[in-house]
Order: C-alpha cells, then structure tokens, then sequence
C-alpha cells in the first residue's frame, strides 16, 4: 500500500476514534485495528453489512486503486462512519483544479464520488443527463485526426470525446428527448462512417449501458471496455458491439470452470465434436447467425452459392441436431460455441 495513503488512513483513525481496517482486493489485511493475519471476503459491491459477522464493508478509491474496508458493527451507526470515511479518504487523494476533460477522464475511471462530481459539474455547468459510454479502438498513430471528428460531433458542448490510453478514445453520448429511443449501435454506426468518410480511419466500437447520471459513466465505461475483452476473446465477428450482446458470456464467465464443462458436456454429442472444432463450419454458422438467420444475406457475405451454404447448414444439422435455421437451435449452437471458447 501507498504510504501516503496508510498514513492518511492511521491519522484518520485517530483522529475519529473509528476503528477500522484496510485490506486489499483478495482481503488480505493492509492497515488498521484488526490482526494483520485476519482476512475478509471482498465479493461484495458498494457497502454490504454482515449481521452475522458483526462487520460493516464497503470499498474505497485512492489514486486509481480499489481497497476495502472493515468496520466492527453492523448497526445505522456504523454504516453512517463508513460513509463518513470514504467521503473523507477519496476526497483528501481527488485532484482539485480539474479541466473539464480532466474531469471527464476523472469520472470515466471512476476516481470521482457523487459530491466531487457534483462539484465540478456545478463549475463547469454541466446539465445531468442519461448517457452512454462507446470506446473507439483504432490503428496506432490515428488518434488525433478521429479525436478531432469525435470531437466535432458533441452536442451543445455535452457530448466528448477523451484519450483513455492505448490505441483507444472514449465518446460519450448523452441522451434526452427523442433521442432515448435511438439503439445506441445505430448511434456507433454513424460514428464510425463519420470517422471513416472524414480521416480514412476504420475503427472497431464497443457500447456500455445506459446510465442516468454523469456520476454512473464509469460503470458504462467499463461494460464497454469488457465488451472489448470479450470480442476478443471469443473472436466475434463484426465491427460494432454492446454489452447486452455479451451479458451472458459475462454471466457464464463467472461461474466456476467445472461448471462449464458440465453444461458443455451435456449440451454437446461426442459425435458433434467434430463440427465444433472445423473453423469454416464455425464461420459460417457465425456469419449465418450475425445476418439474423438470412441465407441470402450470409451467401452473399460469405461469396458462396446459396447451395453451398445450404449443404453446410444441412451438415450442421446431421452432425449436431440441431436446425440453426430454427431460433431456439441457433440459440442452444451459440451457447455450445460460447461454452466450447470459455472451456479451452
């Protein structure tokens, strides 16, 4: 742990009269009253009181870092001091004299709690709003030109466009009106044509949810940069993603490894193995899923004959059993091929 930071958390300490204890992300213990051998849990979000255990936990952020903390107790009192001390904690490490990007760049990374925001939002007179998140990956050294367009497009100075590191930009849109009823992938694809009619630059976009207020963008920030990951991670094909696409793989990625195998070995047939492993089958039931079941559609993606394309979708069925002409068996195919991705 920073020094800086464990001796603001001891002086705090003594200077409230609250004991409490600082640990890391696995729990192991890092500062405070408790014994230094002593461990929590830290699957827990926000604040969390275990009656059982006698202890109030709730997380902290300092200079970019997450910890959590302990407080004997699971009364209204207890809960008030864990308030109390993160509000103090973050607000003593918050950089003052943010620019407004800066501050933007703040709440993206989740380094800014609900009064800090408040408080610039009030400087900076920035109207709460519901928005979202899409993170924009591009080839290195386009940065500044897409940057520019990005930056072109906000909205009554609203909308922006910030550097999050890497080859990667962060636009967020906000919403109000008509525009609520606009999908947000509809939104992403005039982005993208924009960037690429404007710079020459072809960009791949990932969306976060919605959020209702600016102090929530981070959690849209970063559903989209996990979209990113598991574009990657399970090959997906296409240009444009949201996080709704993926909450299920975000779902089965957090069950334990065994299970996963269970629910693959009782979906899949020892003799449909085959097709499972063949990539061009793999493709083409991808791209025939991707185009929503349409054959003219994937045969003229793919450039095959709408015959050729119906032999293999035939082969499909013989071997698996399943028609992924039919939504509920494409659906059970898309989660064989999610499960067979996460198991290997």
């Amino acid at each position: 742990m920073d020094g800086e930071i464990k001796n603001f958390l001891e002086e705090l300490a003594g200077k409230t009269g609250i004991d409490f204890s600082v640990y890391d992300l696995e729990g192991k213990f890092l500062a405070g009253k408790e014994n230094s051998e002593q461990r929590i849990t830290t699957d827990f979000s926000g604040m969390e009181q275990k009656a059982q255990a006698g202890k109030t936990l709730f997380w902290i952020k300092c200079k970019g870092k997450n910890y959590a903390c302990a407080i004997n107790g699971a009364g209204v009192v207890e809960k008030n001091y864990a308030y109390l001390i993160k509000e103090l904690v973050e607000s003593a490490f918050y950089k003052d004299g943010l620019s407004k990007v800066d501050f933007y760049k703040s709440v993206l990374m989740g380094e800014s709690n609900g009064t800090q925001s408040a408080r610039y939002m009030k400087k900076f007179a920035i109207k709460d709003s519901p928005a979202f998140v899409m993170v924009l990956t591009l080839p290195k050294g386009k940065k500044a030109g897409v940057l520019a367009v990005l930056e072109s497009y906000g909205e009554e100075e609203r909308d922006f466009a910030v550097d999050v590191g890497d080859e990667q930009l962060a636009f967020v849109k906000f919403l109000d009106g008509e525009e609520d009823c606009q999908p947000s992938t509809e939104y992403a694809e005039f982005i993208k044509q924009s960037v690429y009619e404007e710079t020459g630059v072809s960009v791949k976009i990932t969306i976060g949810g919605t959020v209702k207020t600016i102090a929530e963008l981070s959690s849209s920030y970063m559903q989209a940069i996990a979209t990113l990951r598991m574009v990657n991670s399970t090959n997906a094909k296409g240009e444009i993603h949201s996080f709704k696409e993926f909450v299920l793989i975000k779902m089965l990625e957090d069950l334990p490894r065994h299970k996963l195998g269970e629910y693959l070995n009782t979906l899949l047939d020892y003799s449909a193995k085959d097709v499972f492993n063949d990539e061009e089958m793999i493709n083409t039931a991808e791209e025939f899923l991707l185009n929503s079941l349409n054959v003219s559609e994937t045969s003229r993606n793919l450039y095959l004959h709408r015959n050729t394309l119906t032999y293999r979708l035939d082969k499909i069925e013989k071997e698996t059993g399943l028609d992924i002409r039919k939504f509920s068996d494409a659906v059970t195919f898309r989660l064989i091929t999610i499960l067979s991705k996460l198991t290997r």
